[in-house]
């Protein structure tokens, strides 16, 4: 990110919640190069969905995202 607003980096830091969920989920012994591309594309979606959500919640409504 260039310049993240103080919100973004909020939101950056909620995230690490759902992330550490997840790869519990996966197992923290598995190296990130075992995972299958499902999982992969699993850990993405988690991590923007908190992301996001995150923003949503701190952002005035009229802001489109």
């Amino acid at each position: 990110m260039i310049d993240p607003t103080h919100n973004e980096n909020a939101a950056v830091v909620a995230v690490l919640q759902v992330l550490g969920d997840y790869v519990a989920k996966i197992g923290m012994d598995k190296p990130l190069t075992d995972y299958s591309r499902e999982q992969i594309l699993q850990l993405i979606e988690t991590v923007l969905d908190g992301y996001f959500a995150h923003l949503r919640a701190t952002t005035p409504d009229d802001v489109p995202f």
